[in-house]
């Protein structure tokens, strides 16, 4: 049985097939949630499984994306956005910036993406998931440097993030 529906990813097509599944997948988790969808914000995270997939990764991203000379930086901006076409009901939607995480045993995921609303109605999420109320797979995510709403569900395997724009801006760097 394989454990990991796309890794070890070993091509720029399996990259792109990735991306995609995760798009759509992060969309499903949005609407589940709010039975709406946002728009994104333009960051998509790739989660590595294997040292080796993650060593060639790397070296696709610097292909696909501008360099940086900021050692912190998290996300790249992509050469050329991926631009998805819409499916259904979900919109068509571009991605700039590209991030391929280390491998880590508790991240099972084929990827993320983070979604943007305006800083009063996340101010709003926040405050009632604080105060307890039950939105289908959504938490206020677990890092204090990240002000961050985690929308995830057990048969996704894919996680999105709810944020404000500032936010989704900051995390392209690592804290």
């Amino acid at each position: 049985m394989k454990l990991y529906r796309f890794s070890p990813i070993k091509n720029e097509q399996e990259l792109l097939e990735a991306i995609e599944h995760t798009h759509f997948a992060c969309f499903e988790l949005c609407k589940k949630a709010f039975d709406k969808y946002f728009p994104v914000a333009g960051n998509m995270g790739v989660f590595c499984h294997y040292d080796d997939e993650y060593k060639f990764l790397i070296e696709l991203r610097k292909k696909l994306t501008e360099e940086s000379d900021n050692l912190n930086q998290k996300y790249f901006r992509l050469h050329n956005p991926i631009v998805i076409p819409a499916r259904g009901d979900v919109p068509e939607t571009t991605y700039t910036y590209l991030y391929i995480r280390r491998p880590d045993q508790y991240r099972a995921q084929v990827g993320d993406v983070d979604f943007v609303i305006d800083d009063e109605k996340y101010i709003e999420l926040k405050k009632s998931l604080q105060k307890g109320s039950q939105i289908n797979g959504a938490k206020i995510f677990d890092r204090p440097d990240l002000d961050m709403v985690e929308l995830s569900d057990p048969d996704i395997d894919a996680l999105a993030y709810v944020s404000t724009r500032a936010m989704t801006e900051k995390v392209r760097v690592k804290q």
